[in-house]
């Protein structure tokens, strides 16, 4: 991790946004140079440098857009589950239920062909309908993950608040939901660097993602080892600098327990 690069008398906060802005730039130059980068490489990769560097680009889009919509679903849901009216709980667990129980390529087929059949007029375009399958499904796994964060959380530190006066909404934004985040947060970074890949699906429905460039360009050349080796370690290249701001994010919020 990056933060083993700065200096131990920094505080946890100093080298958590030392590797948080680090990890960014290191990401912004990576999708800049990357098309220059594989343009030296042989065929068919040095003629095909710019698809795989405008693919890369869709595919951190359409991940950062679903995984913030999926966070906001997840928030929803779990609240949801944990409410106090039935209905609103059977409602987000039918919802979980079938978002869980079903492969994500079914739903992404399903938003692009179904929904439009179900909702006329509803003709979502294909990296919208990404983003909206997307979002449900991992919303869903999100939900759950949040939901188990809010049932760590002592009865005891509610009750004490209660004690001392505070209301409600103050309780749970001040006191519960805080708490909730940190624990739930490694398995939420967990669920985003698989949704980095599992955007991958969206090429099903058209998308012109990294996968995408990759099956168009093997498929035309009849290269497969060069095209999808590179495509592969794209997506590594991807994987590792979102983990390292992710992992930036944690350390920040200290979920180790460790305060050094």
């Amino acid at each position: 991790m990056l933060t083993a690069f700065w200096p131990q008398r920094w505080s946890r906060q100093q080298r958590s946004n030392a590797t948080l802005v680090s990890a960014v730039i290191l990401m912004v130059l990576a999708l800049a140079l990357l098309g220059q980068l594989l343009s030296f490489l042989p065929e068919p990769i040095g003629s095909n440098a710019q698809a795989f560097s405008d693919g890369a680009r869709t595919t951190l889009w359409l991940t950062l857009i679903s995984g913030s919509v999926g966070l906001v679903l997840g928030t929803g849901a779990a609240l949801a589950r944990t409410a106090r009216w039935a209905v609103v709980r059977w409602a987000a667990s039918f919802y979980i239920w079938v978002i869980r129980g079903t492969p994500l390529l079914v739903q992404i087929l399903f938003v692009y062909f179904a929904l439009p059949v179900l909702v006329p007029g509803l003709n979502l375009p294909d990296f919208a309908a990404a983003v909206l399958a997307l979002g449900l499904n991992v919303g869903a796994y999100n939900a759950e993950a949040i939901r188990a964060g809010l049932l760590a959380v002592p009865r005891g530190q509610t009750e004490a608040a209660k004690a001392l006066g505070l209301g409600r909404m103050h309780v749970f934004f001040d006191v519960v939901f805080p708490q909730a985040f940190k624990i739930s947060l490694p398995p939420l970074v967990s669920n985003f660097v698989a949704l980095l890949k599992d955007s991958s699906l969206a090429y099903a429905i058209g998308v012109v993602e990294l996968t995408n460039v990759g099956n168009r360009i093997q498929s035309a050349t009849f290269q497969p080892i060069a095209t999808l080796s590179t495509v592969a370690i794209t997506y590594l290249l991807l994987t590792t600098l979102v983990t390292q701001i992710s992992n930036a994010v944690e350390y920040r919020f200290d979920v180790e327990g460790r305060n050094k």
